[in-house]
């Protein structure tokens, strides 16, 4: 992280885990006033280091608590192919996320769905029109112990 002193890695950390919390609060975790603090995280929003805050959403609360992760190799390799790819992807709202990644397949989909019905139907129905997609690997999530993300 270039540019990130040892109190701006602790105030992300803080805003990490908890987005939402009051700056004065914040300010006591990192040990600093509250218009320092203020000031911190108002430059980092404005270097583009935090580009957001969102709301972590119980994936079983709203029915998409099936989570697979799709490996997705293509056999065309163009810049058209893949942008063709990743905008399907984009519309597609079981996607949340797409990662066009280095190694044995392109892409690496993080794919949720109500059960493995509505899953399957996202692998025929969607991954299974693309021309350019010559293989797909799903790997079902059977737990997730740790997730960090926000």
């Amino acid at each position: 992280m270039t540019g990130i002193d040892a109190i701006d890695a602790r105030i992300l950390r803080e805003l990490g885990r908890d987005g939402r919390l009051p700056n004065l609060q914040l300010a006591e975790l990192v040990g600093l006033s509250a218009s320092a603090t203020l000031r911190r995280v108002q430059a980092l929003e404005a270097r583009g280091v935090i580009r957001g805050f969102r709301a972590v959403v119980d994936p079983e609360a709203v029915g998409r608590d099936h989570v697979v992760y799709v490996m997705v190799g293509l056999s065309d390799h163009s810049k058209a192919a893949q942008r063709g790819f990743e905008a399907v992807m984009a519309r597609t709202g079981a996607v949340v996320e797409c990662h066009s990644v280095a190694g044995t397949f392109d892409y690496l989909l993080r794919v949720e769905t109500a059960d493995l019905r509505a899953y399957k139907a996202f692998h025929d129905d969607v991954l299974g029109t693309i021309p350019t997609v010559r293989a797909i690997t799903s790997v079902i999530v059977m737990e997730s112990p740790k997730d960090e993300r926000a």
